[in-house]
């Protein structure tokens, strides 16, 4: 009888034990996502990392027009220095811890800039999409894609009102 128990007690060791690590592995993961600001003075994307656990970004791909591409200035047509960008290599895994965020792009404008220089950026950046590969530390694989259209609405509307 006590081998029985003994034996019993090792199994719901052993499911205990599968059941504390399914725990950590949903409770520690990275929750993605790809964020945009447009304001008169500022212009940024952003990998934001809204979960508990670190999101491990293992590649970014940028999409224009079907063609695919390493890095965000290969899509656009600007001058270099007229913007932030992230400058990585494929082989180069970036973390990013909760509740922080990795830049990709951001360009600021200067008040006596006109906006002009601000809606060449925003026309440019709104036929690009950006896919996210990346895991979380149990090596789950996950995947967050968003197109930068988001960015021609203002365009849109000085259109319309022509």
């Amino acid at each position: 009888m006590t081998v029985l128990i003994s034996w019993l007690a090792w199994f719901v060791l052993l499911y205990q034990v599968y059941l504390q690590r399914t725990h950590n592995e949903k409770s520690l993961k990275p929750l993605g996502q790809i964020d945009f600001r447009d304001r008169p003075d500022q212009l940024y994307i952003r990998v934001s990392n809204n979960g508990v656990g670190p999101m491990i970004v293992d590649r970014l791909h940028f999409s224009k027009y079907g063609k695919l591409y390493a890095t965000i200035e290969d899509c656009l047509e600007l001058d270099k220095r007229s913007y932030a960008r992230l400058d990585g290599s494929e082989s180069v895994q970036k973390v990013i811890l909760p509740n922080s965020s990795l830049t990709i792009f951001e360009a600021s404008l200067a008040p006596q800039e006109n906006e002009t220089a601000f809606n060449r950026i925003r026309d440019q950046l709104s036929s690009i999409t950006l896919t996210v590969k990346f895991h979380d530390i149990y090596d789950n694989k996950m995947t967050i894609e968003r197109d930068f259209h988001w960015f021609s609405r203002h365009l849109l509307k000085e259109t319309v009102e022509r």
